[in-house]
């Protein structure tokens, strides 16, 4: 673990596979100019949101150690985090779907570490500590719906992508990665953002980490709570922007009664939301997720996630009726009519490992089958014993016994012929494994497997009860993989940038005095109107400032300019309109308290 690394003792316990993902926070990198932003939006945001967000949020905020006054810091948020059994951690920018569910499978938060820009401080398609850890973290303070963000974490990350998921995941990571860099051009932005809209138009299906990020969408982004004529917010998308959150508001956006349907209704990450859904309550939202695990591979097995597999051309695995696992990368499947469940023979390729309760079976690993594992599955042909429910009895009367040659002709149409060397069984007596020497495996007039390819492991089983996404154990393969991000600057900063954030700095040094003159806030203000970036936010902090030291004609004189940036830039009026509104309603309150 990286030392800079503030950690708890969940973080503690992350499988290496995940920790690879983790970074600093790096919270020297933030700005003044941040801390404004962060301080603008959470004042906004909770004044709204304690008559609209579920009661949950509220509390949740002091339980979880976020403060509206600053950006909050992982050491803080684990420090607090622990006592409700949750951590939260900083990662490399965008991360696979399976690993992302995997760290709430861990009761752990994914924080993304940048800060929105004062341009989209309203609402930003790409995740940002204001989304992650004010939206997502308070309210894990209910006990119900913390249950629910760790059980989709298990669930979602064994569900099967597609190739197609995969590339277009690695194509969004590196827009992300490009959009981020300050030295990047417009066209190599533009040639990025191409990539991944041609590769969004070839998706013909959805897979089922598709289907599970749309419920993850709709519940844990944008879910509302009550009725549909009687509501509370506490998705994290409709908690963390101010837009998102009264637009929900809004009679065009429609409220659906959440189900299992959720699942197939897509969304635009670029837009505001058309309709939403409302669950009556956070059981309600386990129910749904157990009535769709059902309909995952994980649950069903079979042929059809087999088949989703190796579309997936990614590490998988299959448990059999015998509790054999085989994870590997599927490569091939014979389907038979003849077979009671329709599957005559698997294949894989390269490196496989056999495991037996998500523990790798000592003797089957990734070196011991290199070249991956082909088997047959299913019934001996005219018998209605399965080869795992035979006795040693059976076995001899099946001529399946040890340095005796044999042929077991299944009734997929596939034969094993060859000297039987031994087997091996569970704890519960099923058998898993026949090894055969000298042998030759066909299926009709093809052959899969000769003598000279080696010793030949025959998996046992009647039928695939089981098939998901990623090994059975994750210390079986080296899933270290992931390389690290080149360090960018949060935002590529322009001397009149610079200018303006220490001017930023001067205010929050000015706001944290106990007695601040009217001549230092007017020379700030002097300084403010010198400088070519024109910052509608600063000149909100400066008119805080004289309303706070009751400077009123200092305030006017601020409050006029204020009106007339709002008549300049129309599209951010309403911003500097509630900016204004929100110190004059604390300052009011603040006379009543004293």
């Amino acid at each position: 673990m990286n030392p800079r690394i503030e950690s708890n003792p969940i973080i503690e316990r992350l499988p290496a596979k995940l920790k690879q993902y983790i970074k600093p926070q790096d919270y020297e990198h933030y700005t003044a100019l941040d801390q404004a932003v962060w301080r603008y939006v959470m004042r906004k945001n909770v004044n709204h949101l304690k008559h609209v967000a579920h009661e949950s949020y509220l509390e949740g905020l002091d339980k979880t150690g976020i403060t509206i006054d600053h950006i909050p810091s992982m050491y803080g948020m684990n420090r607090i985090l622990k006592e409700i059994g949750w951590a939260a951690v900083a990662v490399d920018g965008l991360i696979p779907s399976d690993a992302f569910m995997e760290f709430q499978a861990y009761n752990t938060l994914v924080i993304a570490a940048d800060i929105r820009q004062l341009e989209h401080i309203e609402y930003t398609p790409t995740p940002d500590i204001i989304h992650e850890s004010a939206g997502h973290a308070p309210i894990l303070a209910n006990r119900e719906y913390a249950e629910y963000l760790r059980r989709f974490g298990q669930i979602g990350s064994k569900a099967i992508s597609s190739d197609l998921d995969n590339r277009i995941y690695q194509a969004v990571r590196e827009l992300s990665i490009v959009k981020e860099n300050p030295t990047s051009t417009q066209d190599q932005i533009q040639e990025a953002q191409e990539l991944v809209k041609d590769l969004q138009s070839e998706i013909t299906y959805l897979s089922e980490m598709t289907l599970m990020r749309n419920l993850h969408w709709w519940t844990v982004e944008y879910g509302l709570i009550g009725t549909a004529d009687n509501y509370k917010q506490y998705g994290a998308g409709l908690l963390s922007s101010i837009g998102e959150s009264k637009w929900c508001l809004s009679d065009k956006v429609k409220k659906i009664p959440y189900t299992i349907e959720a699942a197939q209704q897509n969304f635009d990450v670029t837009q505001p939301q058309p309709q939403l859904f409302v669950t009556p309550d956070f059981a309600h939202l386990n129910l749904v997720l157990e009535e769709f695990a059902d309909t995952l591979s994980i649950r069903k097995g079979g042929v059809q996630g087999l088949k989703k597999l190796i579309e997936s051309k990614s590490l998988g695995t299959i448990e059999l009726s015998t509790g054999l696992q085989i994870s590997g990368v599927f490569d091939r499947v014979i389907e038979d009519a003849n077979c009671r469940h329709g599957l005559a023979y698997f294949q894989t390729s390269g490196e496989t490992v056999l495991a037996n309760r998500d523990k790798q079976i000592t003797g089957h690993g990734r070196l011991d089958h290199p070249n991956g594992i082909g088997s047959p599955l299913g019934y001996l042909k005219g018998y209605n014993l399965a080869i795992e429910d035979m006795s040693p009895r059976d076995l001899t009367v099946y001529n399946i016994h040890e340095n005796e040659r044999t042929k077991l002709e299944f009734e997929g149409g596939v034969t094993v012929e060859g000297r039987v060397i031994t087997g091996s069984r569970n704890v519960h007596g099923k058998i898993q494994t026949v090894y055969f020497d000298n042998c030759i495996v066909r299926y009709d007039d093809e052959v899969l497997f000769t003598p000279d390819m080696g010793i030949y492991c025959m998996t046992v089983g009647k039928e695939i009860i089981s098939a998901f996404a990623g090994p059975a154990d994750d210390d079986s393969f080296d899933l270290l993989t992931h390389k690290m991000s080149e360090d960018i600057p949060f935002h590529k900063i322009s001397e009149d940038k610079k200018a303006t954030i220490l001017l930023f700095e001067s205010s929050k040094d000015l706001r944290q005095k106990d007695i601040v003159s009217m001549t230092e806030v007017q020379d700030l203000f002097e300084q403010a109107m010198e400088t070519e970036d024109d910052n509608w936010l600063l000149f909100i902090d400066i008119y805080e400032l004289a309303v706070i030291n009751n400077y009123v004609s200092l305030k006017n004189v601020v409050c006029k300019h204020l009106q007339q940036l709002s008549e300049l830039k129309t599209d951010i009026a309403h911003l500097i309109r509630e900016g204004i509104d929100m110190i004059e309603k604390t300052s009011k309150q603040n006379l009543k308290e004293n």
